[in-house]
């Protein structure tokens, strides 16, 4: 079999490398790709529009590539599986109207209340005056998030009303685009923060070993949100009982709502949770796919080859596999580039990939392109750095040996990720 996937960042990567560890997957052609990719053995790139729907399919049909896997959210907001399947293809990914559980942060929330799925109190708002009088009531601390989607950078923990207040008006300004449109408020919640990354097939739905990724730019979770600076797999915050209560409280009720409403919804569903002190999961966020960069820590530990995974959800069959866990544990290092996740240069040339790889560590490339030879930063965050080992401690320090091995100007890492396990193992 032959598979195409869609999309350009560090999950991409490890979903093209994840293919190619199945027996029966021959190739895998990326789009568009990156230059991790394009070094993958047979894998190749091909430079087209991950949103060029019409082109993607014409191009699977005629070179038989039976199976597209759908990393981001944009382009299954914008209808990608709907399209493709009715072109005949088999597709891994929700329908448009089951994305909306990410395209859409007051959709999903008015799902979670009718589900009855723990979360944070939240009003939505489509009036700027109307959310800013909220805050005052309110007061801080507080959330602030773009309903639509703004590729991560859309959330903001305001710790002061000021911080509240410059996030709502930044919002209906037009910083987001259409995604600031309206607002959702959500009260503050404390606690540790884990991702649950679940698939299914619209009836059945299991968990992924549970993952906890590291959002701030800055050591001990300070400074603004990014994309995920690092994660590592499994995490002990979400112990045995509490992925039970997890699959009792939250996934399950979140796909037999979908149901209700009609929806069928066949891929991935991410939740993002809210361990509380007392020990209660609570709902952050839903997501559409696969997230990144925990992807880049989870996959790597499956032994289940992952087109058996996505095949049994696309063909309704997931409560017949059984997944297996490879024993360990997995750490991924974002290595970014400098100013990220504001401004930041491109062009770098990154030395080291080879060597860094020599070591065992497992390189995921995010943001790169090949220029010749070479191989050169295009991105904010470039590469994600994965380390296996039997505890904790070895999968980090290994992420952390490879990373010594690689240079390029203005590279930036944070040097604590899986702070909060260290010594537990």
């Amino acid at each position: 079999m032959k598979a195409l996937v869609v999309g350009s960042g560090g999950r991409e990567h490890t979903l093209a490398w994840s293919l190619l560890r199945s027996p029966k997957i021959t190739e895998v052609v990326c789009v568009p790709g990156n230059g991790g990719t394009a070094s993958l053995p047979h894998c190749r790139n091909l430079a087209m529009n991950a949103n060029d729907f019409e082109g993607i399919a014409r191009f699977a049909l005629v070179n038989n590539l039976e199976l597209v896997v759908v990393g981001p959210e944009q382009p299954l907001a914008e209808g990608i599986t709907d399209y493709l399947q009715g072109q005949g293809l088999k597709v891994f990914g929700p329908c448009q109207a089951g994305a909306q559980i990410e395209a859409s942060k007051a959709w999903a929330k008015a799902l979670m209340v009718e589900a009855g799925i723990p979360t944070a109190r939240a009003a939505v708002f489509e009036d700027e005056a109307a959310a800013l009088a909220y805050l005052e009531q309110q007061g801080a601390p507080i959330v602030v998030k773009a309903d639509g989607l703004a590729a991560g950078k859309g959330v903001t923990v305001a710790h002061t009303l000021e911080e509240a207040t410059q996030a709502v008006t930044e919002a209906f300004s037009g910083k987001f685009g259409a995604a600031g449109n309206q607002v959702v408020i959500e009260e503050f919640m404390t606690g540790q923060e884990a991702s649950v990354l679940a698939v299914t097939d619209g009836q059945t739905i299991r968990p992924l070993v549970p993952a906890q990724d590291h959002k701030a730019i800055g050591e001990g979770d300070t400074g603004p949100n990014t994309g995920g600076m690092g994660a590592y797999a499994p995490t002990p915050v979400l112990s045995a009982a509490l992925m039970e209560r997890v699959q009792q409280q939250v996934l399950e009720p979140a796909i037999a709502t979908l149901r209700r409403r009609g929806i069928d919804y066949r891929g991935v569903l991410y939740a993002g949770l809210m361990i509380t002190p007392a020990g209660e999961p609570k709902v952050v966020e839903f997501n559409c796919r696969f997230g990144d960069p925990e992807t880049q820590a989870v996959l790597p530990l499956l032994e289940t080859p992952l087109d058996e995974v996505i095949l049994a959800c696309i063909e309704g069959r997931l409560e017949s596999l059984d997944l297996q866990w490879q024993a360990g544990a997995a750490a991924c290092v974002v290595v970014a580039a400098e100013g990220y996740p504001d401004k930041f240069p491109k062009g770098m040339a990154i030395e080291g990939l080879d060597d860094a790889a020599a070591t065992g560590a497992l390189v995921f490339h995010s943001g790169t392109r090949r220029k010749g030879d070479s191989v050169v930063a295009d991105g904010g965050r470039v590469l994600g750095v994965t380390g296996l080992g039997d505890t904790f401690e070895g999968a980090i320090a290994n992420a952390y040996t490879a990373i010594d091995k690689i240079c390029f100007e203005g590279m930036y890492y944070r040097r604590d990720i899986g702070y909060r396990v260290k010594g537990l193992s």
